[in-house]
């Protein structure tokens, strides 16, 4: 049985960020990674149900959250496997969701006063023009390394998850999610400068006050965009690396290591910034990396995996690794194939969004009958998108065209690929909403209110 297991998730992490990502292509030269991993969904409340839950968004009911089966740290705390959650500021993954559920220790709105962390833009630029006084103590303290814009609450996650690991006398599951790659993107100078070749705050300044004054996003300003947001991919890397550092002089070396995005992000590919209800490859393609924190890896090290896998076999693949039944789980572990004991079944990946009169209607659909049900199928080629009140359907061939632009719907040669998915998709979607215990929509309370209004969720 494993002593360890942490799994890490970064928002809005789109998986060609892992070119920022030093630390995570360590990890998977010494473990495996999935490059073929998709979100169960285009944004956070479609996409959680999945990686801590036992089953996809809407399983049993229209309202965003956990199903009623058992999650991931209901599981785990049933046996006595300690379980520490700690969000960095996700409105949607606080306990009003059911995401607390099984959690010895759920820590969420880490770090800040109530009013800086509902503005974070406005949390950086105060934490941008105090860093040279900042950095000019931690020098003398020693501590320079550590000096980082926490309008994500990055540091607090990380104290937390060092107090955790340090204090726990036996077997540990830990989760950390982290904010700094969801808009807005607010890295530190120094992890601009990481990506960019010594661009600082002048780009940081100009794509916000850009975007701050919806100006149109002409090819500079996303660049700057694009800039920004693998600045904040790098941010969260190092601290990733200062959690598994803390695991190897904790003792605990030996701890399973999971990374996650737990949806992508958009820059225009197709006509938006940020992560509207599409489903298309920049919102659910996604880094997935196994390792060890002592870098000690397994039959498969360095091993690149290249089937289909969904978000959804994160609680099993935690289960697997404690040796705890994994039946009821939506998904199937890959630790067979971490161990390379054998092969992924290959199965097409099943995603979800849902629409409003248009893509950018607000308040976005958070519940299934506040829209229309788009589901896609994704294989290792191709990907199915079927909106299923009108019935337009989509099929982009990802070998010819990896960007997902040129639809072959109507063409005649691949109606057998369109039949097959079509019969995945309308099956999915006959599984969605209807349940018991469904007992509609609820007020979300004030904190967790600022919270979604901080990140453009209105």
């Amino acid at each position: 049985m494993a002593a360890t297991f942490v799994l890490i998730t970064v928002d809005s992490l789109r998986a060609d960020a892992q070119h920022a990502m030093p630390t995570l292509q360590r990890l998977a030269a010494d473990g495996t990674s999935f490059s073929r991993a998709y979100a169960r969904g285009n944004w956070t409340p479609f996409s959680f149900p999945s990686l801590l839950g036992s089953d996809p968004v809407f399983t049993g009911g229209s309202r965003v959250g956990p199903s009623a089966a058992p999650t991931l740290a209901e599981r785990l705390q049933s046996v006595g496997i300690e379980t520490v959650g700690l969000n960095a500021a996700n409105g949607f993954l606080t306990e009003h969701w059911g995401y607390d559920r099984g959690f010895d220790t759920f820590e969420t709105f880490l770090g800040g006063p109530r009013w800086i962390a509902a503005h974070p833009t406005v949390n950086g630029w105060i934490q941008l023009l105090a860093a040279p006084g900042r950095r000019a103590v931690a020098k003398l303290r020693g501590d320079d390394d550590r000096i980082a814009v926490d309008t994500s609450h990055l540091k607090a996650l990380e104290d937390h998850a060092a107090d955790a690991i340090r204090s726990a006398d036996g077997p540990l599951f830990c989760w950390l999610h982290y904010m700094d790659t969801h808009t807005p993107y607010l890295p530190a100078p120094r992890h601009v400068r990481a990506v960019s070749g010594g661009t600082g705050s002048g780009t940081m300044l100009r794509a916000h006050v850009n975007a701050g004054l919806g100006r149109e996003v002409d090819d500079r300003a996303l660049d700057d965009l694009r800039t920004l947001y693998h600045g904040a991919a790098h941010q969260v890397d190092a601290s990733i690396g200062r959690v598994v550092e803390t695991l190897r002089e904790a003792g605990r070396g030996d701890a399973t290591v999971l990374v996650a995005g737990d949806h992508g992000e958009e820059f225009q590919e197709h006509g938006h910034l940020a992560h509207y209800p599409k489903l298309y490859r920049e919102l659910v393609h996604v880094p997935f990396v196994v390792g060890r924190a002592d870098g000690e890896g397994t039959a498969s090290d360095g091993r690149t995996v290249e089937d289909p896998v969904g978000l959804d076999a994160v609680p099993p693949t935690v289960c697997d690794a404690f040796d705890l039944p994994t039946e009821g789980f939506d998904g199937e572990s890959v630790l067979p194939t971490v161990r390379g004991e054998s092969s992924l079944d290959a199965a097409p990946v099943v995603s979800v969004a849902v629409r409003g009169p248009s893509v950018t209607s607000q308040p976005i659909p958070r519940r299934l009958d506040d829209g229309e049900l788009l589901v896609s199928v994704r294989d290792d080629r191709f990907t199915y998108i079927h909106h299923t009140e009108s019935g337009h359907v989509e099929l982009y061939d990802r070998e010819a065209d990896a960007g997902e632009q040129r639809d072959l719907a109507d063409e005649p040669a691949l109606t057998e690929v369109r039949t097959r998915f079509e019969e995945l998709a309308t099956e999915h979607a006959a599984t969605l909403g209807g349940g018991e215990g469904d007992d509609g929509p609820r007020a979300v309370p004030d904190d967790v209110n600022d919270r979604l209004k901080a990140l453009g969720y209105r």
